[in-house]
């Protein structure tokens, strides 16, 4: 079985992990409201998520 000669630096694992970066979110644009929401969620503004309202209003 193989066996690493050598202990790995951390500079070295470092440099290979470089590229692991997380994407920035999705962003689309409410279609009711037009603020920007995250997709496939309701939208925080207005409340609602595929054309219907889930999000209980507040009425004043």
């Amino acid at each position: 079985m193989a066996v690493p000669k050598r202990k790995t630096s951390k500079a070295r694992s470092r440099k290979r992990r470089t590229h692991y970066k997380t994407d920035a979110p999705n962003v689309s644009v409410c279609p009711e409201c037009g603020e920007p929401k995250m997709m496939h969620q309701a939208c925080p503004d207005c409340g609602t998520y595929k054309g219907r309202n889930v999000l209980a209003e507040d009425e004043e």
